[in-house]
């Protein structure tokens, strides 16, 4: 089993398969309502992070696992989801997912290292008041 590429503070490592994007959504949801951001956020960064998983399982190697890396600090999350591929792939950035990720996250990045293929989504709760 491949080491994460980072220290996360929570690891959460499922089959690459769209049957499991709804435990990382869930798990999002949750830790981002640990952080206190407002229902309306904890929402914009669970489909954030769905359509991250979107755009990493057509490119993931048949077998491969998802992984999702979350760091918290204060009032912010950072969630990378990866898969392993062994082609070199270049995001879509014209996409509908992607237009997605930069219309509901504060940042978006996508990067392919060490054999996996990392879509990254962050948010800040001071970005995003309540009632915003």
């Amino acid at each position: 089993m491949p080491e994460p590429i980072h220290d996360a503070d929570v690891l959460v490592r499922v089959p690459a398969d769209g049957a499991f994007v709804s435990v990382l959504r869930t798990t999002t949801a949750g830790l981002a309502a640990r952080l206190d951001f407002t229902l309306d956020v904890v929402e914009d960064l669970r489909i954030a992070v769905g359509e991250a998983c979107a755009m990493v399982l057509p490119e993931a190697d048949p077998g491969g696992d998802m992984t999702a890396e979350f760091f918290l600090s204060g009032g912010s999350i950072r969630v990378v989801v990866s898969v392993p591929c062994a082609e070199a792939i270049e995001p879509d950035y014209d996409s509908f997912a992607w237009q997605v990720l930069e219309t509901l996250a504060d940042h978006a990045g996508a990067s392919q290292d060490g054999g996996r293929y990392a879509v990254t989504v962050s948010l800040t709760a001071e970005e995003h008041p309540a009632g915003a």
